[in-house]
């Protein structure tokens, strides 16, 4: 069975197609749960998703849980502890997915294999008009071969949880870091890597539509919070490297420094 978890905050229009892309899965209904954390928040927005549910997602297992603390780390870890699935699929509440999505994720698993998805990138408002994305170009220099490693360009799916299927077992009791505001997507993907056996890559059809907003959360425009930021990250990075440096990867963990010191200069 496959978790597919859900954080939102204060969520707007776009979480109904977020959700009515999974009502409309065509993965049996007892092959997936979905579990929807509103974080930071409480009504008007529990009570409205709610009632989709009820009304557009009955015949699905829905789950929707409520915390005061805020924070998108702090939501995929309730997430986390409470997935009963064998596979985890992190889905951001502005996105969405293709009706096949889950059905051609879950036909490549094999019990040890990360499945990644095709990347559709595009400005809110527009989803006719596929945006330049360095994630798609990465899918497109891995399908079809077949060896896949994490020193590919398949590393750039890595740099978050969305648009791929991950073991349960991958996870285990390891969470999001929440000391982290930014770059805690990539420390968590680096966490989990020395777990990584083969990758797996799907055909086009299994879509993972990637919204763009005008007025999302952006990394802090403060080169000294940025600066200080960076050098936290790389120091977590160095320090779960060299704790377990037989289990981890030298050229993902050297790109992830890399791009600590890169998210300095270009945030």
């Amino acid at each position: 069975m496959i978790s597919v978890i859900i954080p939102t905050y204060r969520p707007k229009a776009y979480i109904w197609e977020c959700l009515q892309s999974l009502a409309e899965q065509t993965l049996a209904c007892d092959q997936f749960e979905v579990i929807v954390v509103l974080n930071g928040c409480n009504e008007p927005y529990y009570t409205q998703i709610q009632q989709f549910i009820a009304e557009h997602m009955s015949a699905l297992r829905v789950r929707l849980i409520q915390t005061d603390t805020a924070g998108v780390s702090n939501a995929r870890n309730i997430g986390l502890d409470a997935a009963q699935g064998n596979y985890i699929a992190f889905i951001d509440d502005d996105d969405y997915v293709s009706t096949t999505y889950l059905q051609e994720m879950q036909s490549l698993t094999t019990g040890d294999n990360i499945v990644i998805c095709y990347p559709y990138a595009f400005n809110d408002g527009h989803p006719e008009q596929q945006l330049p994305y360095r994630i798609t170009n990465a899918y497109n220099q891995c399908v079809g071969k077949s060896h896949i490693s994490i020193n590919s360009m398949a590393r750039k799916f890595f740099s978050g949880p969305c648009m791929k299927l991950i073991p349960a077992t991958y996870i285990g009791e390891k969470r999001f870091d929440l000391r982290f505001k930014n770059g805690e997507d990539s420390l968590f993907m680096f966490l989990i890597s020395n777990q990584i056996k083969t990758i797996s890559i799907t055909k086009q059809n299994a879509v993972y539509y990637r919204r763009y907003r005008s007025n999302s959360a952006n990394f802090s425009t403060n080169i000294k919070q940025r600066f200080y930021n960076a050098l936290r990250l790389i120091s977590e990075y160095t320090r779960i490297y060299f704790t377990h440096i037989q289990e981890y990867n030298f050229i993902f963990f050297f790109t992830r420094i890399l791009g600590s010191i890169r998210s300095i200069i270009n945030p």
